[in-house]
């Protein structure tokens, strides 16, 4: 896959000039961080699109996409320590969407975001981590949606992350953000996830 190619090259140093005084920001995540179903996800993904914004402003950063289409918060726990091989300044970690969809039980989701950040500060302790909210669908049913989204305002609150509400705020569902399962983002709605993202991550460069 794509994206593995390019965490590898990323992981070995990539073409970037300087890599190595530069500080590296890894975005672990699922689909919507993979770019699922975009022309150009290299370029188009959330990720990309905050790496533009860094380079723009001159700032001494890279961003790795380690989002894979599919993964759930249990994928993310196994793969944490590959992906520690590299040094992480920041960790953005956007997984959860795949747990719910699938009705995973939110302790679980929990516990497994709960072991991510937890290796991650065992082995760089001065990590910054964004925590990315995520929320369920109506059709999970009140009560499954309400323990959900505590999940993640919690979980920032007991281990000092930094929080984004819901990564999807303003374009979840909506037709003209997302593809036509209304689940994935199209090109704009990926620009409009990362003026999120860069909103919350700008002040921590």
């Amino acid at each position: 896959m794509i994206f593995r190619f390019l965490i590898l090259l990323c992981l070995a140093g990539g073409p970037a000039a300087h890599a190595a005084e530069r500080g590296t920001i890894v975005f672990l995540g699922d689909s919507l961080t993979a770019g699922y179903g975009l022309d150009n996800p290299a370029a188009e993904a959330y990720p990309a699109l905050i790496q533009e914004k860094i380079d723009a402003a001159g700032l001494p950063w890279r961003t790795v996409n380690a989002g894979i289409s599919g993964d759930t918060t249990a994928g993310g726990l196994r793969r944490i320590d590959w992906l520690l091989r590299q040094r992480i300044d920041i960790l953005v970690l956007a997984l959860g969407g795949n747990d719910g969809l699938r009705g995973v039980p939110p302790e679980e989701t929990r516990r497994n975001l709960t072991g991510i950040i937890e290796r991650v500060r065992t082995r760089y302790p001065d990590v910054r981590v964004v925590l990315a909210g995520m929320q369920m669908p109506v059709n999970m049913g009140d009560g499954y949606r309400d323990e959900f989204r505590r999940i993640y305002p919690e979980l920032a609150a007991a281990h000092d992350c930094v929080l984004i509400p819901f990564l999807l705020e303003g374009i979840g569902g909506d037709p003209l953000f997302n593809q036509a399962d209304l689940i994935h983002p199209t090109a704009e709605g990926q620009r409009v996830i990362a003026s999120h993202v860069w909103a919350v991550l700008a002040p921590l460069l």
